[in-house]
């Protein structure tokens, strides 16, 4: 039975190209299709990669029930009209190396990916993975040049779950009932935030003494180390890959979810012209609005040298470029 050529029919589906075919590129790539969000466009340099990974990903398609098409390229022109661009495009931590580490080379590949990708999606929403993370969102802002809510980094969804995975394995609950809140930089100075932690609405505090609560909150600040110990030969991809899917999927599908995010402050907290993980509205927009929460003194101080590592590692990055 044919169609009537005048009935509406909605073809619209959304496009988000993922720029690096590394572990956090192709299992992100997985998250997105299998969750139905979009087709994904998985590009990297090297040739024959990501149209493996896609052909692989695609061949499960029948048994996952997603209809997402995935194409895997080495050529920019494929990623044109998406809606979102993600970057995870760069060299990633090794043992004994800080995130900080990468600043120089990883500003150079990050800056290039973004002009190539702008030339081909004016329009897009950017959302950054490479570290060190912070650095590399202000980067991508500066060479594209878009609205500063255009642009932002996955790093607090990962620290604040982190955090929370590590309450509910302390505590031995459901670590869905936990709440969790990470501010600050995404490296060693970050800023967890206990006072803002609860499990089904109590405060951890009233759960587990300080020491207990501390050594928690160390260990966040080095989950991203502890696991690259570990591995030897990379770092962590199956909880970034995820972390940076709800953030997909929550301006994909115009949630407004309340997530941590690494976003352009403009006075927020004090702080002026830098990216910093902070609570952010997230939506079909970008980033919508950005909440300020209640700081104590000490809080605001511990943010303000995350801010200012991440200030001078910006510089850094800026004085490599030329």
């Amino acid at each position: 039975m044919e169609l009537s050529p005048t009935l509406p029919i909605n073809c619209t589906s959304f496009k988000v190209s993922i720029i690096g075919a590394g572990k956090v590129g192709s299992t992100l790539t997985q998250r997105i299709a299998e969750k139905n969000l979009a087709d994904v466009v998985l590009l990297d340099i090297i040739p024959g990669l990501p149209q493996a990974l896609a052909l692989d990903l695609m061949a499960a398609q029948g048994i996952e029930l997603h209809d997402s098409n995935i194409i895997g390229t080495n050529d920019y022109a494929d990623t044109a009209g998406s809606n979102i661009i993600v970057i995870t495009a760069g060299m990633a931590r090794k043992p004994n190396m800080s995130r900080d580490d990468l600043i120089q080379i990883n500003s150079k590949i990050v800056v290039e990916v973004a002009e190539q990708t702008i030339l081909h999606s004016p329009n897009a929403l950017y959302v950054v993975i490479t570290n060190p993370l912070d650095v590399m969102t202000y980067l991508v802002w500066k060479t594209t040049g878009l609205g500063t809510y255009q642009v932002m980094g996955m790093a607090g969804v990962l620290d604040s779950s982190r955090l929370q995975t590590f309450i509910a394995m302390k505590l031995g609950v459901y670590t869905a009932d936990v709440s969790a809140m990470v501010l600050g930089g995404h490296g060693d100075l970050m800023l967890p935030l206990p006072r803002y932690c609860t499990v089904t609405g109590v405060p951890i505090t009233e759960l587990m003494d300080e020491d207990s609560i501390n050594q928690i909150v160390e260990r966040t600040r080095n989950g991203g180390a502890e696991i690259v110990e570990l591995l030897k030969t990379g770092g962590a991809y199956f909880a970034p890959a995820s972390s940076a899917c709800i953030m997909v999927e929550a301006i994909l599908r115009n949630q407004s979810r309340l997530l941590p995010a690494a976003a352009y402050l403009q006075g927020e907290y004090g702080l002026n012209d830098l990216f910093l993980g902070v609570p952010c509205r997230i939506g079909c927009r970008g980033v919508e609005k950005i909440l300020e929460v209640d700081l104590t003194p000490a809080e605001r101080e511990s943010l303000h040298i995350s801010a200012e590592s991440v200030r001078q590692n910006i510089k850094l990055a800026l004085a490599s470029l030329g």
